[in-house]
């Protein structure tokens, strides 16, 4: 959410990155209709201080005075409802529209209208070349005997996975290492639900947004969240921190749900598009100050990078443009590891500065030191990992002729010291 002073006082600015996101906003109507509330406000209270003060005379007027002053105050009184009843909506349209606003982006980030414009920033590590015909992620998880993905279809549906022994292992390993990284760089691991009532859906942009993309329970009026973020996000809701209390870092574990229902014409085979997945996610809450988030978003991609590095797969960086980096991005890194049957990268974290946009949504704030004021801290958010997407890239990229899978040193710790997997079918 933006702030309607800054919006008026830098409208120009606003328009420009509106235009830049691909959002058609009324800025000029907004402003209007802002005026309309502030008038309507104005009157009501008017109105209604002139009734109190009708009504309190009522009792030290003359018989003859009183009937005339009863029934001022009882018209007034109509007047005021219909008054009132305009401000409710003409509130509720600003309301709407204010829900709907989309963050201004960095001024670093390239303009673009979709994801052809995003930008390679740089490629680390090397294309793997096999002197045997490589096989993709499915048919290595049917030759090992780790996948049950034909039947869970039957129970669960399509777009649902399960998997076992080893790879089911390895799933795991991936997190509890990710997890043990990010509490070695100050993060606090905590494990959150899955479910979340509406109000925190706002808070994180998920709605108005992407609804087509969530699921939601009516009869329990609750939905399933698709990332911790949206949970942590909401977890201090409403609090008034202080300066020393930031930075907050979380690292949020939780089970993750999302729709795809926009997914059709995409790469949807085994493991690399599922409704229900896993996810470890990197929350940050700092001061406002964008150069402090920065410094954050900038850290929370060098995480990423350092894990993919220590997972041993070739990746590149985007810096993702304007037009497809989202309602709540202020600026936007991907990360994509080398898929080797795809001949391409395929997207593993995406890495986001939102500044103060989500926290005037929820109404974190905190008070800084230097002049006791209260101001909205600012947020990020990163993948730490998900699978069983990561195991895609993973599985196919360290391979071995008879099918095993190489499990690069830093995890094999987690695998009980084993340098390779193999399973039988």
């Amino acid at each position: 959410m933006l702030d309607i002073k800054f919006i008026a006082e830098n409208t120009q600015l606003v328009k420009e990155g509106f235009a830049k996101k691909n959002f058609d906003i009324d800025v000029d109507g907004l402003l209007t209709l802002h005026k309309r509330v502030n008038q309507l406000k104005t009157s009501s209270q008017a109105m209604a201080e002139e009734k109190n003060r009708l009504s309190n005379s009522i009792k030290s007027a003359s018989p003859e005075e009183r009937p005339n002053i009863i029934a001022k105050s009882r018209e007034l009184g109509e007047q005021l409802k219909a008054e009132q009843e305009k401000l409710a909506a003409e509130q509720a349209k600003f309301d709407d529209i204010m829900w709907r606003l989309p963050n201004l982006p960095s001024p670093q980030s390239p303009v673009g209208v979709d994801d052809t414009e995003n930008v390679v920033v740089r490629k680390v590590g090397d294309i793997p070349h096999f002197d045997f015909e490589p096989k993709d992620h499915v048919e290595l998880m049917e030759i090992n005997g780790w996948t049950e993905c034909e039947r869970i279809a039957k129970v669960c549906g399509s777009r649902s996975y399960a998997i076992t022994n080893e790879l089911a292992r390895l799933e795991l390993a991936m997190h509890l290492y990710v997890m043990d990284k990010l509490a070695a760089n100050g993060f606090r691991v905590i494990t959150v639900p899955s479910l979340s009532k509406e109000k925190p859906l706002y808070g994180q942009g998920y709605l108005p947004f992407a609804k087509d993309e969530i699921y939601y329970m009516p009869q329990d009026d609750i939905y399933l969240s698709g990332t911790a973020e949206l949970i942590l996000n909401s977890l201090r809701a409403d609090e008034l921190l202080t300066e020393n209390d930031l930075p907050i870092l979380y690292a949020g574990f939780s089970p993750c749900f999302r729709r795809e229902a926009g997914a059709a014409g995409k790469d949807t085979r085994g493991l690399t598009r599922v409704h229900q997945f896993m996810k470890t996610e990197q929350f940050v809450i700092c001061k406002n100050d964008v150069n402090e988030s920065e410094k954050w978003h900038q850290k929370l991609l060098q995480i990423s990078e350092e894990i993919l590095q220590d997972f041993e797969l070739p990746y590149q960086v985007l810096e993702v443009c304007t037009g497809d980096m989202g309602a709540p991005k202020y600026r936007q890194y991907d990360l994509e590891a080398w898929v080797p049957s795809q001949n391409c990268y395929r997207e593993t974290h995406s890495c986001s500065n939102i500044t103060d946009w989500q926290a005037r949504r929820t109404n974190l704030r905190y008070r800084d030191n230097a002049e006791g004021k209260v101001r909205f801290v600012h947020t990020l958010n990163n993948t730490g990992i998900a699978t069983p997407r990561a195991l895609v890239p993973f599985l196919e990229n360290h391979q071995q002729a008879d099918g095993s899978i190489r499990i690069p040193q830093k995890l094999q710790p987690y695998m009980m010291g084993k340098t390779f997997i193999k399973g039988q079918k």
